[in-house]
């Protein structure tokens, strides 16, 4: 199996378990070895007293990001931490997209970095740090 056809069949090992993405509506836009670029839309149900994107799902759209980059290569990986800036407000009906990359990946820890666009300006840079738990994806 290439590079990238494991990659594949690691993201669709976990889009199978991952409620939490799909209950977002979060689509898979693509998937590489140490990348993944995740999208979503600003529903109503999104949006916060300011009326502008609340920042966990702005953050939660970041976080799966980084989880199908770190979990390309079958070693199951979790986070071990995360942060995230945010630069300007999402909007209702905005769409998101979440690009992250592979920084550097040594031993069982893994860096990620992760830009979150609206409407092609970006909005928010996560950090994520991977840590391996010994543990395969695909069985």
């Amino acid at each position: 199996m290439s590079p990238q056809e494991l990659a594949l069949a690691c993201a669709a090992a976990m889009w199978a378990e991952d409620r939490a993405s799909q209950g977002l509506g979060v689509e898979i836009a693509s998937i590489a070895p140490g990348a993944a670029e995740l999208a979503m839309n600003v529903r109503e149900d999104m949006v916060n007293g300011h009326g502008t994107a609340h920042g966990g799902f702005i953050f939660a759209l970041a976080d799966s990001a980084f989880a199908f980059a770190a979990n390309t290569r079958d070693e199951r990986c979790v986070a071990g931490q995360c942060h995230i800036a945010y630069l300007r407000p999402a909007r209702l009906g905005d769409r998101l997209m979440a690009r992250a990359s592979e920084v550097r990946r040594v031993g069982r820890s893994g860096i990620y970095d992760v830009s979150v666009s609206a409407n092609g300006e970006v909005i928010a840079e996560f950090r994520g740090h991977s840590r391996t738990v010994g543990q395969k994806l695909l069985t």
